[in-house]
C-alpha cells in the first residue's frame, strides 16, 4: 500500500505542534520524542509546517522550516523501517505563489508525499488566480487542498472555487476546516459532483469530529445517487490524546460501515466537542489554540513547556482552568496512562 492508498483509506494525522525549550529556540529532543509518540498511538501520518507548527517558522530570522523538514525526515524514515504500510507525509505550503512553489520543492526534496496549501496568503485573489496558483503548485508536489476558518486567518472558499479545485489532477486529498456545516458541505458536494472518488475528504473541523466521520454525504449527480464520506482527521485537535483519536476513528469506520450511529457515539461526539472547546480556545476567539494543545503535552511530559515563538501567545485567561475542567469530565479520552508508560524510551 503506497501513501495515496493510506489517504484514501483514512487515518489519523495529527497537525505537529513546535517544541521549544524555555529560551524559546527549538528542541529537537522533545519534537522527535513527539512524532514517536504520534506514531507509536497509531497514526496514519503526520502534517509539520501547519498552522498548529505555527507559521512563523518560515521567519527568515527564525529560519526553522528546512531544519524541520529535514529532521521529520530523518524520523519518520525511522519510523517506515518498522512499519507495514508507509507514514503519510504532509508538509504545510503557504505564501504567495513563489513562496509556495519554493516550499513544495523543499517539501518534496525532503520526501514528504503530498503538501496542505494554505491560501491565506491571497485573501483577495478571485477564483481564476487562487486556480491558477494552485495548478502551479500541484506541478510540483500533490496537492492536500485547505479550507482554514477566517478565524485563524482563512478566507472564505466558494462553492464554485472548490469545484473548479476538483479538476486539478494531482489533487489528493481536501482538509475541510471552515468550522461551518454550509461550507463544510460546499466541498463535499463539489468533490461528490465532480466524481473524484480519488480526492480522500479529511475533516479539520475540531468542533465537529465524530459528526463528521460518520455522515453519509448523499448527493444526485448525473441522475444516480452519489455518497461520499470524510474517512480521516487532519486535527490540530488530534496533536494531543492521539491514542484515543485512532481508537475513535477505528470506532467510527466500524459504524459507518454499519450504517447505524449509536446514541453513546453521538454523547462522545459533544464530550469531543467541550474537550476541543477548552483546547482551542473557542470562549476567546481560538487565540489560545496552538498554546492550548502545549499545555495539554506539557501536562504529559511531551513538551518541558507551553512556549511559542512570540511570546504574546500564551494561554487565555481562564483556559487552564477550562483544560482542569474537561480532564475532571472525561478522564476516558486521555491517553496519559499510555504516554506514561513510554515517555522515557521517546525521549531517548
Amino acid at each position: 500500500m503506497n501513501a495515496c492508498e493510506v489517504l484514501r483509506q483514512g487515518v489519523v494525522i495529527p497537525a505537529s505542534p513546535l517544541a521549544l525549550n524555555a529560551q524559546r529556540r527549538w528542541d529537537e529532543r522533545r519534537q522527535r520524542a513527539l512524532w514517536r509518540y504520534y506514531i507509536a498511538a497509531g497514526a496514519g501520518g503526520i502534517a509539520v509546517g501547519v498552522h498548529t507548527t505555527q507559521f512563523a517558522i518560515r521567519d527568515p530570522k527564525i529560519g526553522l522550516f528546512r531544519p524541520l523538514l529535514e529532521l521529520a525526515r530523518e524520523e519518520f524514515d525511522r519510523a517506515d523501517a518498522t512499519r507495514h504500510q508507509p507514514l503519510v507525509r504532509i508538509a504545510g505550503v503557504c505564501g504567495d505563489t513563489p513562496q509556495a512553489l519554493y516550499e513544495a520543492e523543499l517539501a518534496r526534496e525532503m520526501g514528504f508525499h503530498a503538501g496542505l496549501l494554505s491560501l491565506s496568503a491571497l485573501k483577495e485573489a478571485d477564483d481564476d488566480t487562487l486556480i491558477a496558483h494552485c495548478r502551479q503548485v500541484a506541478e510540483v508536489i500533490p496537492l492536500v487542498g485547505f479550507y482554514l476558518q477566517p478565524a485563524v486567518g482563512g478566507r472564505v472558499l466558494s462553492y464554485h472555487f472548490w469545484r473548479r479545485f476538483a479538476e486539478i489532477e494531482n489533487v489528493v486529498a481536501i482538509k475541510i476546516a471552515p468550522f461551518n456545516r454550509y461550507q463544510t458541505l460546499d466541498v463535499v458536494r463539489a468533490i461528490a459532483e465532480a466524481e473524484r472518488d480519488d480526492i480522500a475528504l479529511y475533516t479539520g473541523n475540531d468542533d465537529n469530529i465524530v459528526i463528521d466521520l460518520v455522515t453519509p454525504y448523499r448527493f444526485t449527480v448525473g441522475g444516480k445517487q452519489v455518497e461520499r464520506r470524510i474517512v480521516g482527521g487532519l486535527l490540530g485537535h488530534w496533536a494531543v490524546w492521539t491514542k484515543r483519536a485512532v481508537e475513535l476513528l477505528e470506532r467510527c469506520h466500524a459504524v459507518a460501515r454499519e450504517q447505524t450511529i449509536p446514541a453513546d457515539l453521538l454523547r462522545l461526539a459533544v464530550e469531543v466537542t467541550d474537550c476541543n472547546a477548552a483546547f482551542f480556545d473557542a470562549a476567546n476567539g481560538f487565540r489560545g489554540c496552538i498554546a492550548g494543545i502545549h499545555e495539554v503535552l506539557r501536562r504529559q511530559g511531551l513538551l518541558e513547556g507551553i512556549w511559542c515563538l512570540d511570546p504574546n501567545e500564551t494561554l487565555s485567561l481562564g483556559q487552564a482552568e477550562e483544560i482542569d475542567r474537561v480532564y475532571r469530565s472525561y478522564p476516558h479520552l486521555n491517553d496519559d496512562a499510555f504516554v506514561a508508560e513510554h515517555l522515557h524510551e521517546w525521549l531517548s
